[in-house]
């Protein structure tokens, strides 16, 4: 499935500086999707930046996220839906290098709220990923506090991945 994605979706290693540290598609969805979480940018209506950490679950070519009923996150999506995502997989500091080894993605994309079953599968979803060994405890959960929570995607536009390994 990401495969039939990869074609659709371009790098855009015209926005980067270090083109030698430019990672495949494959690899960049690699870190996607394998990410405990990423860091979402947007934008107020005054165009104040603000970037907060997530968890996330890729799932129909689209990335999924589950929230408060209100907040900052939601009002600046609703101000302007274009947003940014970035993901780091593995890390590691080299001090004798001044240096760190890392690998990144990062996605462009549009953000819009889920209802219905798409909600429902995004929040299966996220427990499929993150407590997989609680599948029925997940579902109870879910159906417990699914009115509580909003569910956002992120229609995915573009990405790009650098490492240095």
């Amino acid at each position: 499935m990401i495969e039939d994605f990869l074609v659709l979706v371009p790098i855009k290693g015209d926005d980067m500086r270090r083109k030698d540290r430019a990672i495949t598609n494959t690899e960049a969805f690699g870190i996607l999707e394998k990410g405990e979480y990423g860091f979402l940018s947007t934008a107020s209506v005054d165009h104040v930046p603000y970037g907060v950490p997530i968890h996330y679950c890729l799932m129909d070519r689209c990335i999924y996220f589950h929230c408060a009923l209100e907040g900052r996150k939601i009002n600046n999506i609703i101000a302007n839906p274009r947003v940014s995502f970035c993901v780091v997989g593995k890390a590691e500091i080299l001090p004798e290098k001044f240096a760190t080894r890392y690998e990144s993605c990062i996605v462009q994309g549009l953000a819009s709220e889920s209802f219905g079953e798409e909600k429902q599968s995004a929040l299966e979803g996220m427990i499929q990923k993150y407590s997989s060994n609680y599948i029925a405890d997940g579902l109870k959960y879910i159906e417990r506090e699914k009115d509580k929570t909003r569910v956002f995607k992120i229609s995915i536009e573009s990405v790009s991945g650098k490492a240095r390994r």
